[in-house]
């Protein structure tokens, strides 16, 4: 039975049960079905493959499991299962059956051997994740939620005609390594680059997933970017153009998330950076950087899904997220306040949390490598995560001024939920073992090394430090009411407001030649008119002669024409 199955569409079929389910039984189906779907892959062998020929010629792989799809597999079911859990008290029905079935769609893609299941699949995560976002009920996510419905959608257009000019090329569909160089795959490696967030095309994420509902945004940070770095990881390894691409992604989110007020746009510029590390390890391409990638992006899965949990339990407690409007929460909430320091210090790479355990091989791969710069640039990368998202999110959360505001503690499923994945940040940084063992290549190396150990925890004093003083000083950035302006800017504001112009513009130039035209037709009619009209010079009857000489010369030059 499992065999005959696609991984992940017991989720999407479940997503669309979910629909006429009600209370405990949705519920207890929602649970299990990541539970199904992870036993389902654990009972799946590496080699596995299912193939479908519709008709001659198209050869369709729609499953094929290896290490490299096994371990992203997992931690998506894993992330599911939390996500379900966290969002058990919500009643809407929308959310939950929209947030398996994305899940499902995300686990289906990890799965496709060929680029035409991928697309499918590919479509499907945005048109099911776009839900998530329209949950919440307001005009501003209604609009967020159409400009993100756009830009996962060209990142699926690109895809197909991508997959589609490769085939003319090489006549083949399948989804392996691709490297750039043709403008098929060139086009498939932009798609990827949508969803994984590169440069100037990020401004979807920090737009969209502090959007979302409290509980949509945890579904939102585990799957999309995650999908798109395992795509990258599968077509792209070794391609060198990550490597600067990665480390701008490591740097510039640092920026702006010290000085935004958001603490969900925190995350979603601290997600963006830590999604650089894994970019960065792509583009290296050794077994080692390929199974820090893949390791990092296990953790980060956990840890971030932790961090918008504990954002999201007090958006839903608090009614805010907003840095300026918090403080002092951890006298009402220290449990979530708890959960949020261990999200913290996993995502910060304090030894003993999952953080350290998979960074490490990344910057070991750039050293290793003799990538010296890119070395420095992924450890200032790394002092600035703990200054905006280690430091920052708890402190100005939970502690920092008092606001005065008291709410419950998260209910009891959210707690569970944060609970799970907080166990699994120290677990993974502890024994991490089991995690090396599903690394798609054999694992040689030890992270707590007393050269690993000290470098971190005198990047992590030092980062410390610097924060304590320029607070002393005052000379940290203050938490006020901002928007922040990102490179979306650019293609949401002067675009639309310069293609109304040049539309007006064109539009003038439209009406003002046809006027002229129509003046010019006008004048012409009257022209003919005085001169074919009685009396007009040609409006009366032409004696015999004249007018045969007239028909003879015509004749003559037409016969001239056609001649020459």
């Amino acid at each position: 039975m499992f065999e005959a199955v696609p991984p992940g569409l017991f989720l999407v079929l479940g997503g669309v049960l979910a629909l006429f389910l009600r209370g405990s039984l949705r519920s207890a189906v929602l649970i299990a079905l990541p539970i199904l779907g992870a036993v389902q892959l654990a009972l799946l062998p590496n080699g596995f493959s299912m193939q479908w020929q519709p008709f001659e010629g198209y050869l369709f792989e729609v499953v094929r499991v290896d290490a490299l799809s096994r371990v992203f597999g997992y931690v998506f079911y894993l992330a599911a299962l939390i996500s379900v859990i966290f969002s058990l008290h919500v009643k809407d029905t929308m959310q939950q059956s929209a947030g398996i079935a994305y899940a499902g769609s995300g686990v289906a893609a990890l799965f496709a051997g060929d680029l035409v299941t991928l697309f499918v699949w590919w479509e499907l995560t945005a048109v099911t994740s776009v839900f998530l976002i329209l949950a919440r009920r307001t005009d501003r996510a209604t609009r967020t939620a159409l400009r993100y419905l756009v830009v996962q959608v060209l990142s699926g257009v690109l895809l197909l005609a991508g997959t589609l000019l490769h085939y003319g090329e090489t006549g083949s569909l399948a989804f392996g390594a691709l490297g750039l160089g043709s403008l098929g795959r060139d086009l498939i490696f932009v798609a990827f680059g949508i969803k994984a967030a590169f440069p100037l095309l990020n401004g979807w994420l920090q737009d969209a997933y502090p959007e979302a509902t409290a509980t949509g945004s945890v579904w939102l940070s585990s799957f999309t970017t995650k999908l798109a770095i395992y795509a990258l990881a599968r077509g792209y390894a070794g391609t060198e153009i990550l490597i600067p691409i990665g480390c701008v992604m490591t740097v510039f989110p640092v920026f702006f998330a010290v000085i935004e007020n958001d603490l969900r746009r925190v995350l979603a510029y601290s997600l963006n950076n830590q999604l650089g590390f894994m970019v960065v390890g792509i583009g290296i391409g050794t077994e080692l950087a390929l199974n820090g990638t893949a390791a990092h992006a296990f953790a980060h899965i956990l840890y971030k899904s932790l961090l918008f949990m504990a954002m999201g339990a007090v958006l839903y407690r608090a009614g805010t997220v907003k840095a300026s409007e918090l403080g002092g929460l951890y006298k009402s909430m220290p449990w979530t306040a708890t959960f949020c320091i261990i999200g913290a210090a996993a995502i910060s790479a304090f030894p003993l949390f999952s953080g350290f355990t998979s960074k490490s091989m990344i910057l070991s791969a750039a050293a290793e490598g003799h990538h010296d710069v890119v070395f420095l640039i992924l450890l200032f990368a790394s002092a600035g995560v703990l200054e905006h998202s280690g430091i920052k999110i708890p402190y100005f959360a939970f502690f920092a001024h008092d606001s005065g505001k008291r709410p419950k503690e998260a209910p009891k499923n959210m707690l569970v939920a944060m609970g799970i994945a907080a166990a699994l940040c120290i677990g993974l940084g502890v024994f991490y073992g089991p995690l090396y063992a599903l690394l798609p290549y054999r694992v040689d190396y030890t992270p707590y090394t007393m050269a690993h150990i000290v470098t971190q925890l005198q990047l992590l004093v030092f980062a410390i430090l610097a924060f304590l003083v320029l607070q002393k000083l005052r000379l940290y950035p203050s938490e006020r009411r901002a928007t922040i302006l990102g490179a979306d800017w650019f293609y949401r504001r002067p675009l639309p407001a310069i293609g109304v112009r040049v539309g007006i513009a064109c539009a003038f130039v439209y009406l003002t030649l046809v006027g002229m035209a129509a003046a010019i037709t006008r004048r012409v009619g009257h022209v003919l008119r005085k001169l074919y009209q009685p009396p007009g010079p040609l409006g009366e009857p032409w004696p015999t002669g004249p007018a045969a000489l007239v028909a003879a010369i015509l004749l003559v030059v037409y016969l001239v024409s056609v001649y020459v």
